[in-house]
């Protein structure tokens, strides 16, 4: 219960501060020129995805997240710091690394794709679009990327929630077409221009820029791309929802997909291949939207 409540607290702080944000972004725009930056029917979409992931992702908290990083927690180094400046920036840094490799993972396993997919199925960036996420996350087991490894060496289970918490607000500011580039910043942390390149859906861009507080990932593991080398950028994805704007089918309808395809080609790796595994293998097939 305490953590649904902090999940409906953390909803209700930052709806504000999310909101107001949009609305500056959208004013920001007009004065430049440029038109139609929202369009009402993904915003309303973007915003409603957000809410129904928010409150599952706190009652998951709650009802067993927590109780898995207990148990874990036991058989790991229990380093259980006191709270720091090395503490603290440790923290941030492992929760980061763990954050780029479920980021990548989730690209490279269609179970887990299927649920983060709906976060690309947008047309458009700006800062709605960091809220379209998918309340299937915790049902994905993909929290378990983030949470165990940060258990298992003995974070703090609080201090190791507000870190992640901290990272993915982080990350809404990643969100938007109306700052360019950020100077030094762009070497060592991912700004908008970096998260760009990940939402675009040409060659160049698929499977880029995974970080999210810092791009340093991206450059020791290989998988950079700077805009200004990545082309045109085209946001979507390959499979698009036939009804993108709306909630709930832009949250099951890759998940849908899938079964489909098991239920179609009898074979079990589709769900830990990559996404466009089944086409490459089997060839076309229409999808269960379609």
């Amino acid at each position: 219960m305490e953590d649904l409540l902090r999940a409906l607290l953390f909803i209700g702080m930052f709806a504000g501060v999310f909101i107001g944000t949009m609305v500056i972004e959208n004013l920001w725009a007009k004065r430049r020129g440029v038109t139609k930056l929202y369009h009402f029917p993904e915003t309303f979409t973007n915003l409603m995805t957000g809410a129904s992931y928010k409150i599952v992702d706190g009652i998951a908290i709650a009802l067993f997240i927590q109780l898995f990083y207990d148990w874990v927690y036991q058989f790991g180094f229990q380093w259980n710091p006191e709270v720091g400046v090395v503490s603290i920036i440790a923290l941030i840094l492992f929760i980061d690394l763990c954050m780029y490799a479920a980021h990548y993972l989730m690209h490279k396993i269609r179970w887990f794709w299927n649920a983060h997919v709906t976060h690309h199925s947008s047309e458009h960036m700006n800062f709605s679009t960091a809220l379209r996420q998918n309340f299937t996350y915790a049902f994905s087991g993909t929290w378990i990327l983030w949470w165990i490894p940060a258990a298992f060496v003995g974070f703090d289970k609080t201090w190791t929630l507000i870190a992640i918490e901290a990272n993915l607000v982080y990350q809404f500011f990643l969100h938007t077409e109306q700052v360019r580039t950020l100077g030094w910043a762009e070497k060592i942390f991912n700004t908008p221009s970096h998260h760009r390149v990940h939402h675009g859906s040409n060659p160049e861009q698929i499977d880029k820029n995974f970080g999210g507080l810092l791009i340093i990932w991206d450059k020791l593991f290989g998988t950079f791309q700077a805009e200004e080398t990545a082309g045109e950028i085209v946001y979507g994805v390959k499979r698009m929802p036939t009804k993108p704007n709306n909630p709930w089918h832009a949250q099951v309808y890759d998940w849908q997909n899938m079964f489909r395809d098991l239920k179609k080609y009898k074979d079990p790796r589709i769900m830990w291949k990559h996404p466009d595994w089944v086409t490459e293998k089997y060839g076309e097939h229409q999808s269960a939207d379609q």
